[in-house]
């Protein structure tokens, strides 16, 4: 796998500037001197493994906003030791097998630091707890408004509700623990409230931030009080704390139980709503586990992040320990507990030591025979992480050499510092030099910013003219399309007016006409309903002899027929042809009907008229065909009468004849 570690060291103050120099598997490069917001831009856009460096304190004040600025997955590794206990770069160099070089060089000191990183030396610096803190609220306010912004609003937090519901179906099934509070409204969420017990790291690519749109979401991570250092490699804190076995019982009251690698218990510890980061100091506190047990199967998520914590092992049962199986391990041990969360951790922890002990056991009686029996703690805890017993016992053996191989000659020849006074001397003169150049160039840039403070004026006055050019540009555009429009509607009154007049026209000749009495008056009705005849018996009346004029005579029926019959109208004409029922009604009433085609109606709107002459001609006509129809009804009825009275004659006198023949048959036969 390829990794990337920049070494860091500080090179001087006001402002704060860095040695940078980057360790790429193998491969060493100066990469320069950085301020401390270049050395941040570069960091997030390297996004390197490890930032090494050998004393946190060099930062100063800026440590935690170096350590806020960190890309998730980079790690600040303070290389000499977590404070109190640190030991100087060259002494760790040598004990490493590194070269050392020019110790007052900052690209050494920041070589040295990444070097050591990369053999695992040094201490991760733990400014978060592993506790997030992720927020879902809506992007945008959602200001005043009617009805439409209400829908927006609703809309929003249906949205809000529906990435809440993500989040919370991700973690579940990312098996991660956490907690949610919600704040409800409009049928939806206004907020949501996640508490991630886990890191920023294991967080990545299942919860991501969210900004600009309808929906925010914020990911918090949760700072520690106090920094913590976790060893970068399990043998670092093997040396430097106790090795122990440690069983965990999550839930709301956390149980926690401590055991020596020799099987004695350390620590028993119970604690109601105990957060990560106060597991992680409470067992810190006591040593550095080199297994993490829990009594279920399979192991809880709690219990795995802890053993990821400390790097250690995890210690899984086959199967869920038995509530019996328990108790008989604690009574094989002699310990009381006080509740039953303190029982299932140690024992956990007791049955991952029984799981180890024959190795333990191995290890111990070969040390024995080796006489590093006092290190036996130590040999264990490697051998637990993986080592075999020859490699454990060597890196434990080089560890004996004397401190005085380790550490720098305190006395020795003397130091020529001529050298150095060069050095101080040709710096001075650079300093000198970049400062008559700075001088320069200042006088530079005094003369770009008068020039560019003279083009901006031109610019300002060249942008006015544009400015009022364009507004009366716009304003003429505007002025053209109201032109337009004011066009269209002089056209559209025109073709108005020009109608209104031809029809001024008509009505002017209908009155005419009417006044003249050469015409007959129509009263207009649009469809033959009873509504219809309703509002002109409202309007204008309806009289006995009044002429009808009807539009469109569908679908009436008998009834209204013979409504206008009660009524007395003298004639029905119509634009279309009347239904049948209607016809019949009329023409059994004697009352004519014709259509507007037969006698040359004018029409304008609800006024109408007919030639007089032409109706009374048309009416009179129609009543003699109506006349001679009847006569000639009557006729073939008369008719149809006599020729039926006959037929019955013929018949009567059939049977007379006949029964008439019938008694002379009989008198004969009786004589």
């Amino acid at each position: 796998m390829l990794i990337l570690i920049l070494g860091i060291d500080v090179i001087g103050e006001n402002p704060k500037r860095f040695a940078v120099v980057s360790w790429y598997n193998g491969r060493l490069e100066r990469k320069g001197e950085f301020t401390l917001y270049r050395l941040i831009r570069f960091i997030r856009a390297k996004r390197p493994e490890i930032v090494a460096i050998d004393s946190v304190t060099e930062l100063g004040d800026d440590l935690r906003k170096f350590l806020r600025a960190l890309p998730p997955g980079t790690k600040l590794v303070q290389v000499t030791g977590r404070p109190g206990e640190q030991r100087s770069l060259q002494s760790l160099a040598k004990e490493h097998g590194i070269t050392t070089g020019d110790r007052f060089d900052p690209y050494e000191e920041a070589k040295l630091s990444a070097l050591l990183a990369s053999k695992g030396v040094g201490y991760e610096v733990l400014a978060f707890e592993d506790e997030v803190i992720v927020k879902v609220t809506r992007g945008r306010s959602h200001g005043k408004g009617g009805w439409s912004q209400d829908r927006y609003r609703k809309r929003v937090h249906n949205l809000v509700r529906d990435k809440v519901r993500e989040i919370e179906d991700r973690l579940r099934r990312a098996d991660i623990p956490f907690d949610l509070e919600t704040e409800e409204k409009d049928y939806g969420l206004a907020r949501g409230e996640f508490r991630i017990y886990a890191s920023r790291e294991e967080l990545a690519g299942i919860v991501r931030p969210m900004r600009g749109g309808d929906v925010e979401v914020r990911i918090q991570p949760i700072e520690r009080a106090e920094l913590g250092f976790a060893p970068l490699k399990g043998e670092e804190a093997v040396r430097e704390r106790r090795s122990v076995i440690v069983g965990i019982d999550p839930g709301i009251t956390v149980g926690i139980a401590v055991i020596d690698l020799n099987g004695n218990v350390v620590a028993l510890h119970s604690e109601r709503n105990m957060p990560v980061g106060e597991v992680f100091r409470f067992i810190s506190e006591i040593g550095h586990p080199v297994v993490v047990a829990t009594d279920v199967s399979p192991a809880p998520g709690f219990v795995e992040k802890i053993a990821r914590s400390f790097k250690a092992n995890l210690f899984v049962p086959r199967e869920s320990l038995r509530v019996e199986e328990k108790n008989e391990l604690l009574r094989s041990l002699g310990i009381k507990v006080d509740d039953d969360h303190q029982r299932d951790a140690l024992a956990a922890a007791y049955k991952a030591y029984l799981r180890l002990k024959p190795k333990l056991e191995h290890v111990e009686a070969k040390l024995r025979e080796a006489g590093l029996l006092r290190k036996a703690d130590e040999v264990k805890a490697l051998v637990i992480q993986g080592y075999n017993l020859g490699e454990a016992m060597q890196k434990v053996t080089r560890r004996e050499r004397p401190a005085e191989e380790a550490s720098e000659p305190e006395g020795g020849e003397s130091v020529d510092v001529r050298p150095y006074v060069r050095k101080i001397r040709e710096l001075e003169e650079r300093i000198a030099f970049l400062e008559r150049e700075n001088e320069e160039l200042r006088g530079i840039i005094r003369e770009q910013r008068r020039t560019i403070e003279r083009l901006e004026r031109k610019i300002a006055d060249y942008d006015e003219e544009v400015r009022k050019k364009v507004l009366r540009e716009r304003e003429l555009e505007a002025k053209v399309k109201r032109i337009e429009i004011l066009e269209k509607q002089l056209r559209e009154a025109k073709a108005v007016i020009e109608r209104l007049s031809r029809d001024l026209v008509k009505v002017k000749r209908m009155n005419v006409v009417e006044v003249r009495g050469s015409a007959v008056p129509l009263k207009v009705l649009r469809v033959l309903s009873w509504r219809e005849l309703e509002r002109i018996e409202r309007e204008v009346g309806l009289r006995k002899g009044d002429v009808l004029f009807v539009v469109n005579p569908a679908g009436a029926g008998k009834a209204i027929a013979e409504e206008l019959v009660e009524k007395g109208i003298r004639a029905l004409i119509t634009e279309k042809p009347l239904p049948e029922p209607v016809r019949e009604v009329l023409r059994e009433a004697h009352i004519p009907f014709f259509t507007s085609e037969e006698l040359d109606v004018k029409r304008v709107d609800e006024f109408a008229v007919v030639e007089r002459e032409t109706l009374e001609k048309a009416i009179e006509e129609l009543l003699k065909r109506w006349a001679e129809e009847d006569r000639e009804r009557e006729a073939e009825k008369f008719l149809r009468l006599v020729e039926e009275y006959r037929i019955e004659r013929i018949r009567e006198l059939r049977r007379k004849a006949e029964e008439e023949l019938e008694a002379e048959k009989r008198k004969r036969q009786g004589l």
